[in-house]
């Protein structure tokens, strides 16, 4: 995996040399040549070539020769130049218009990395991991990606005024969404069933005997987080209880966020003896601002997150959350995007021509509830 700023690859590596002369391979410890290759198998480089990109266009005497050239001086294709000639770059961008701080605080997104990075690899491609903060970045982003140094892009964490998957799909670039826009995205995606899991969280807590349910909200611009606040609402129509707008609280995914709007909760509706946060991450931070207030969980308030990441799990006591399969979902963009390109990996089942995929959620009851 190879990490991107801006749209500019940065592999870390110095420019490689120039060519090191014919026979000069071995003394430098470089592997051997094309027309090494060629001349020991008595043919040309383009018949060489030929063999290497699997043209029929050979005689299986002359293959054999190549091939038995090739393993005698233990020469390695190069593959950018073999993508080239096959008019693929054989790489996919993972891209994240998120800034770098909310990325590595959040398990959430290496999830989704580990997750499509493993498919692509059995699918022989490279992944490059770009992260996106502003517009300017994404216009180069954009640039970038026309030229036709990736096949293809998985975009994760968007929002509803993000223009870039638009541009992509103008500029003919296949694009996988994690997550959508809106209830009706026309461009192919992988989410996970945002209300579902919310209302089961919700009834949990009504289960239990609490009454006074608030919840702490993602941003109010991302799809997902409306679908967990609808979930919410669902589930105390259905138990018969209000959903009183000073219940609710709009965070940010993020633990300071989470605990600046348990602070504001607890002063605007302190008989509250239950919170769904729409985020792991966010309930750590909602819990920290429970215990400054001095307010136990789960015997005066119950706490539920959405994620079950290791947060949840190191949490004291442990949280409850929804399970959504994050690492899965990474898994899934990834075979829907190589689908797109005509490139699964070996293995993969027969595509069903779905360009849409919801996955289950799945409630984990632990100790703060």
């Amino acid at each position: 995996m190879t990490a991107v700023r801006g749209g500019q690859p940065d592999s870390g590596r110095p420019a490689a040399p120039p060519p090191a002369p014919d026979g000069a391979a071995s003394r430098h410890g470089r592997g051997p040549t094309l027309e090494q290759v060629a001349r020991r198998a008595g043919v040309g480089r383009g018949t060489v070539s030929r063999v290497v990109n699997g043209s029929p266009r050979v005689s299986d005497r002359t293959r054999a020769a190549v091939e038995a050239a090739i393993a005698e001086l233990g020469y390695v294709p190069n593959r950018a130049a073999r993508a080239l000639a096959a008019g693929s770059a054989d790489a996919v961008a993972l891209v994240v218009p998120e800034p770098e701080s909310r990325f590595f605080a959040e398990p959430y997104f290496s999830a989704v990395v580990q997750g499509a990075g493993a498919e692509l690899s059995r699918a022989d491609m490279q992944m490059l991991l770009t992260l996106l903060h502003g517009r300017k970045e994404q216009d180069r982003f954009a640039q970038y990606a026309a030229s036709q140094r990736i096949d293809g892009v998985l975009l994760v964490s968007v929002h509803a005024g993000d223009s870039l998957p638009d541009v992509l799909a103008a500029a003919g670039i296949p694009a996988v969404l994690n997550g959508r826009r809106y209830a009706d995205e026309p461009l192919p995606y992988v989410d996970c069933d945002n209300t579902g899991g919310a209302r089961a969280a919700v009834a949990h807590l009504v289960a239990r005997g609490r009454r006074a349910v608030a919840t702490i909200t993602g941003p109010s611009d991302m799809y997902a987080a409306r679908c967990r606040t609808e979930g919410y609402r669902q589930a105390l129509r259905e138990a018969g209880l209000a959903a009183g707008e000073h219940l609710v609280e709009e965070g940010d995914f993020t633990e300071d966020g989470g605990h600046a709007a348990m602070r504001a909760l607890l002063e605007r509706a302190p008989e509250l003896d239950a919170v769904f946060c729409a985020s792991d991450v966010m309930a750590a931070g909602a819990r920290l601002a429970l215990r400054e207030s001095g307010r136990t969980v789960p015997d005066e308030v119950a706490l539920v997150g959405f994620d079950d990441s290791a947060v949840a799990r190191h949490m004291d006591p442990p949280l409850t959350t929804v399970r959504q399969p994050t690492a899965e979902m990474g898994r899934e963009m990834a075979r829907l995007l190589l689908e797109l390109l005509g490139r699964s990996a070996p293995g993969t089942p027969p595509a069903d021509g779905a360009h849409h995929r919801v996955l289950p959620t799945e409630l984990i009851h632990r100790g703060s509830s």
